[in-house]
């Protein structure tokens, strides 16, 4: 079933998700890989204030291409969930309410979804420059220094995705 959600993400709304729906998200989120996932660990694993807010949010797995003139994004294309899993379910502890990337997540995130009511989205890899096409607008918020893997806020309008996993724990990859 394909559905429009708007971020932020309302518990309401997450219940309402299932594996294998395909949605449609407009509103904003923020993007970060690897290095700003540790970097964000590490503060959290030293009880130290994050330089984002993530309570309420969903993060978008990806480092954005530079932007040709009159576009907001270069080709966005997700890359693998499972390089975030060992610092997801800290994430998840502080509020974070939804992911987006490629492929599988360990048990200990499905169980860290389904324990914080949070959602797992899929966007397709191989479809960076179609996903751009949605982003309408990027701001830098931390870790400028990560150049494409900073953490920034994209604007998006129908950015196409699907539930991987619901908060649920039920998941749509074939096992």
């Amino acid at each position: 079933m394909k559905k429009k959600i708007t971020l932020p993400l309302t518990d309401e709304v997450i219940k309402d998700l299932h594996a294998g729906d395909t949605v449609l998200i407009t509103g904003t989120m923020l993007t970060g890989r690897d290095a700003a996932h540790k970097r964000l660990y590490e503060l959290l694993q030293k009880g130290e204030e994050l330089p984002v807010e993530i309570q309420g949010e969903v993060i978008y797995y990806v480092g954005p291409a530079p932007a040709k003139p009159g576009h907001a994004a270069g080709p966005a294309g997700p890359t693998s969930s499972y390089r975030m899993d060992k610092y997801a379910p800290s994430l998840l502890d502080r509020g974070l309410k939804g992911m987006i990337g490629k492929g599988a997540r360990s048990s200990e995130v499905v169980d860290s979804m389904v324990k914080n009511g949070a959602v797992y989205f899929g966007a397709v890899g191989g479809a960076a420059a179609l996903i751009s096409k949605s982003i309408k607008k990027i701001e830098t918020l931390a870790y400028e220094d990560l150049g494409t893997e900073a953490i920034y806020r994209f604007t998006v309008e129908d950015f196409p995705a699907i539930v991987v996993i619901d908060s649920y724990g039920k998941s749509a990859l074939v096992q």
